[in-house]
């Protein structure tokens, strides 16, 4: 019963006028009549809210309900349930305002009911064992180090939905600076660039980075932004998931035994509500939800006179003098900033890597500047050059579908951080009698 009280008043005075004679006012209209503990709890209200929260209704209600639980003298019902209509109270980047999710379901161009089956507040969809009423498509991929990836890719409309959300909604509010990938100009450049030529260069990974990310964290973001709890719940809904049970018992456990402790990790996260790895939101959110990790990390960098870029799950530090001494101290600095922000560190993919040795960063060896391996500019040349020989089909041992577009991107790739190679390469790729 306090819950609804509380509920029932909360609405109320976001209702009327927010002082002290306009919200014993609304009191009396939800209760009926003005008790005694009318009066101290809106003093405390006041106390706790000078100006009135209307893009906060549930959070208010809850303090509501703590006031009511310390004061056991009230002994009443809501006699009138008002409905209290939300708005943005701060819109610091210029987002589409989204007052209620009446705007929601505009933005969207949704029904009312359209907008709840696919928020999905009640879980119907997340819960229920019939793929046909599921809005993700569950697929698996093992990668290269034997780790079973799960991807969680939308259908077509609620991806519609997402793209919509990114482009007009996710677009406009920045990262940290130190985020370097999934945003405007964003590049595995621009990630290694700040840690060319430096003595030491550390590389840490963010374990199941996407699916770390909990609804929790996802709803506070939206929140940020500066929508209002019933829009923040809605879009939260719109952009996480839980993995159905039956579809986690058909993902593969790994070969490799030292990868089964990660992989049941993996499990627990994706049967809580989390980003989807595949959702087109999902690195724009997992990058403003890491916003609190890269402040720190940037901060703890600047302590050890270095440097400190993010390029997804892609942890980079560097510094100079003093750097290869000490480094196990940074790195358990890291590690503990990395788990008090909810996340972990990859166990087995943390590398320092001082200027004897190569220095790699996104497939970048930056020793000097970014560029790529020379070793991977060869294998290019011999490719092209047994094409030109041979014909491609001598080449695409993998089966590419389209072999010659295959190679003219890794050539664009090399291009892009050594435009001399690059070119040299584009020549001989043009050379090539693609239709043979």
């Amino acid at each position: 019963m306090r819950e609804d009280l509380a509920r029932a008043l909360a609405a109320g005075f976001l209702a009327g006028a927010w002082d002290r004679d306009g919200l014993l006012a609304s009191g009396r209209g939800v209760l009926g009549r003005r008790p005694a503990w009318l009066r101290p709890l809106v003093r405390d209200v006041l106390l706790h809210y000078p100006r009135p929260p209307h893009d906060r209704p549930r959070e208010l209600a809850t303090v509501i309900g703590a006031f009511l639980a310390a004061d056991r003298s009230y002994a009443d019902a809501p006699a009138h349930r008002p409905l209290a209509p939300t708005r943005m109270l701060a819109n610091r980047w210029g987002v589409p305002a989204l007052h209620d999710l009446a705007d929601l379901a505009d933005l969207l161009d949704l029904d009312t009911g359209e907008l709840d089956w696919f928020a999905d507040p009640k879980r119907w969809a997340r819960r229920t064992s019939e793929p046909r009423l599921q809005h993700y498509r569950v697929s698996h991929r093992v990668v290269a180090t034997g780790a079973v990836r799960v991807l969680e890719a939308p259908k077509h409309r609620l991806k519609v939905l997402q793209r919509r959300l990114l482009d007009e909604v996710l677009a406009v509010v920045p990262p940290h600076d130190a985020a370097r990938g999934f945003r405007p100009g964003g590049s595995v450049r621009r990630h290694a660039a700040p840690h060319a030529d430096r003595s030491v260069v550390v590389r840490l990974d963010l374990e199941s980075f996407f699916a770390s990310v909990t609804v929790g964290r996802v709803f506070g973001t939206w929140r940020t932004v500066g929508y209002p709890e019933p829009v923040a719940h809605a879009l939260a809904g719109l952009t996480t998931t839980v993995l159905p049970h039956a579809a986690w018992r058909a993902v593969p456990r790994p070969a490799p035994e030292h990868l089964l402790d990660a992989h049941w990790r993996l499990g627990r996260r994706l049967a809580a509500p989390h980003l989807p790895q595949g959702a087109p939101t999902s690195p724009a959110l997992a990058n403003l939800a890491a916003y609190r990790l890269d402040v720190r990390l940037s901060a703890l960098a600047r302590a050890w006179g270095g440097r400190y870029t993010r390029y997804a799950d892609d942890l980079a530090f560097s510094g100079d003098r003093g750097w290869g001494r000490g480094t196990s101290r940074l790195l358990d600095a890291i590690e503990e900033v990395v788990v008090d922000e909810g996340f972990r560190v990859h166990p087995r993919k943390t590398a320092v890597m001082p200027r004897a040795g190569r220095q790699v960063l996104g497939g970048l060896v930056v020793n000097d500047r970014p560029r790529v391996p020379r070793a991977e500019v060869d294998r290019l040349r011999a490719i092209l050059h047994n094409c030109r020989l041979h014909g491609p089909a001598s080449q695409d041992r993998d089966g590419h579908p389209a072999f010659a577009a295959h190679l003219r991107g890794r050539i664009a790739w090399v291009a892009q951080h050594d435009p001399a190679r690059g070119e040299r390469l584009l020549a001989a790729w043009e050379s090539v009698d693609w239709t043979r």
